[in-house]
């Protein structure tokens, strides 16, 4: 049979009665005997015509956004717990010792937990509103995360793990209830910047040689995570609404507010007096000034005269140096920002650092035919430019991890024309940001390069800042009757009144007026530590303020006290 007969046309041609058909390019029949058109039309039934005849149109709806199949519900406290346990584990991988991690910051993590309600009580926060059981969800969450913790298993006695939370929500259970019902002053509720300040009280009563500078630098240079750290957060623990606002930070917090949050935790926590800090403790004042003399490439022989004062303000003292939460007003020492206000002290008193004296004693020094005198003028020459160079490296750094932290940002943004739009912003940028730094943000990473705690390395070693004058010799001193004398006799200071907690910083009032050489060195210290100028000037006003109290009891010591008059008897 013909395979046009499959078509369902076999009529017969009406011209010459045959059955042989054909098809034009125009779809008619045509008889191959005879030629004859008919009118018929084939009716087309290619593949392209039975996939639209076959298909049918539906709406792709957009799947609506639900959890996956591994997400559980999580407590806030438990969010924290896990920030917590990786900032432990970086310090300990830094050479931190394992005690931190183990026993401290967890002992100071359930005490936290338990003062503020949390867990580890009969009537937790976070069922007061709940009819439930006397045993705390969240406790038992918590508990159930110590092998997390350190891989071993929870102490006997406490509480047992009561499974999975309840379900129908996402996201985290909010065991202090951040929501807008409960004060968050009231419950002293955990923050992000409060995980350094427990991770600094946890250093501090093991006595580890970081400083709270120190800590911040860690976290500021990705040793320490912090940044971005919900990245660090297991496959089921998704962030979801407000979880957001509480893990995502997108800043690292200043000195003094992971300062003032270690004072309040240590009061919340009801904590009882930490270890001493005496003078085998590298927190101690002698230890970090010499550390820091080392740092700035000063003499060894101003350690002399940095003794002497830390003596006579009476500031080596264990009692003054331990911190004991249990006082009613609890002082917290500096300890990094202490040290360097003991230095620029002595340089005032040896120096004077007036803007004149500094200068002109350099003048004699560099006189003198004995090599290696210590002058200010020829270290100043050296120090300055070493400290403009580390500058600019660390604002090409910061510059470099705010790329970093914004690029994950912008390639998740939902709207596609914005991503295709900032992407081409951001490569115009980072392409001009490399020729201005001859460099690619992939070479240089702070988590892959090693942490020092030196910003500078003096020396005659290649790649080194400077030259060392740490053995150069001091020569401030002159003998006048077989006794040393200072040949700087006199010392200026700024108005050491107290003022009141609710008066402002002055120093930017002041700043104008003071010796341009003592700005330098404020400044010096201050990118050390990572402060502000204002708050090393403050600690240097405490030292002088320590300094002229015990001068004033000495005095008041040695003036004899005049005698009382006694009454006669009046006569009756």
């Amino acid at each position: 049979m013909d395979e046009y007969l499959t078509d369902g046309y076999s009529e017969p041609c009406a011209q010459c009665a045959a059955v042989d058909w054909g098809v034009s390019n125009e779809g008619q029949f045509f008889c191959k005997n005879c030629y004859n058109v008919t009118e018929k039309m084939r009716e087309v039934t290619d593949e392209f015509t039975l996939y639209i005849k076959n298909s049918r149109i539906s709406r792709i709806a957009k799947p609506m956004k639900t959890e996956k199949k591994c997400a559980r519900e999580w407590m806030v406290c438990e969010g924290f717990q896990v920030v917590l346990k990786c900032q432990a584990d970086a310090l300990v991988s830094l050479g931190v010792c394992l005690q931190f991690k183990t026993e401290v910051l967890w002992n100071f993590w359930t005490r936290y937990l338990q003062n503020t309600r949390q867990a580890f009580v009969s009537n937790p926060i976070s069922t007061v509103d709940q009819n439930s059981e006397s045993e705390s969800e969240t406790e038992s969450v918590v508990c159930s995360e110590y092998s997390f913790w350190n891989g071993a298993p929870s102490e006997a006695g406490e509480v047992k793990d009561s499974g999975s939370s309840t379900g129908g929500r996402s996201g985290s259970l909010d065991a202090l209830s951040y929501s807008h019902r409960v004060d968050r002053k009231t419950y002293n509720v955990m923050t992000m910047p409060r995980t350094l300040a427990l991770c600094y009280l946890a250093l501090l009563w093991v006595r580890e040689a970081i400083t709270l500078a120190d800590l911040l630098r860690l976290v500021k240079e990705r040793h320490v995570p912090y940044l971005n750290i919900h990245d660090n957060f297991p496959e089921d623990m998704k962030l979801f609404g407000r979880d957001s606002l509480i893990f995502r930070v997108d800043s690292i917090p200043s000195y003094s507010t992971v300062h003032k949050e270690a004072v309040d935790l240590a009061q919340v926590m009801k904590l009882p007096a930490f270890p001493m800090v005496s003078q085998d403790c590298l927190l101690h004042p002698i230890p970090l000034t010499v550390r820091y003399l080392l740092e700035s490439n000063l003499p060894d022989g101003l350690l002399v005269w940095v003794h002497k004062v830390i003596d006579e303000a009476s500031m080596g003292d264990d009692s003054f140096l331990t911190f004991d939460p249990v006082k009613q007003k609890p002082a917290l020492v500096c300890y990094d920002i202490q040290a360097a206000a003991v230095i620029i002290v002595t340089m005032k008193l040896l120096f004077k650092l007036d803007d004149r004296v500094e200068w002109t004693s350099s003048g004699k020094a560099a006189s003198e035919k004995k090599k290696k005198v210590f002058n200010v003028e020829r270290w100043y020459k050296v120090m300055q430019p070493a400290f403009e160079r580390a500058r600019q490296k660390m604002e090409r750094e910061e510059a470099r991890q705010l790329w970093k932290s914004h690029k994950p940002f912008i390639t998740s943004l939902k709207d596609k024309s914005l991503v295709f739009k900032k992407r081409r912003v951001v490569n115009h940028l980072q392409h001009r940001f490399q020729k201005l730094t001859d460099s690619t943000p992939e070479q240089q990473c702070f988590t892959t390069t090693a942490f020092s705690s030196f910003h500078f390395h003096w020396g005659k070693e290649q790649g080194s800042d400077g030259p060392s004058l740490h053995q150069h010799r001091l020569h401030c001193t002159f003998k006048k009757k077989g006794v040393k004398r200072l040949t700087n006799r006199k010392y200026w200071h700024t108005v050491l009144s107290v003022c009141p907690p609710t008066c402002s910083n002055h120093f930017s009032e002041i700043e104008a007026s003071l010796p341009r050489m003592y700005v330098w060195l404020l400044d010096l210290f201050s990118f050390l530590l990572g402060v502000s100028q204002a708050q090393v000037h403050k600690e240097v006003l405490n030292v002088e303020r320590c300094l002229m109290e015990r001068e004033l009891l000495s005095v008041s010591k040695e003036t004899p006290s005049p005698k009382k008059r006694t009454k006669k008897p009046r006569k009756i």
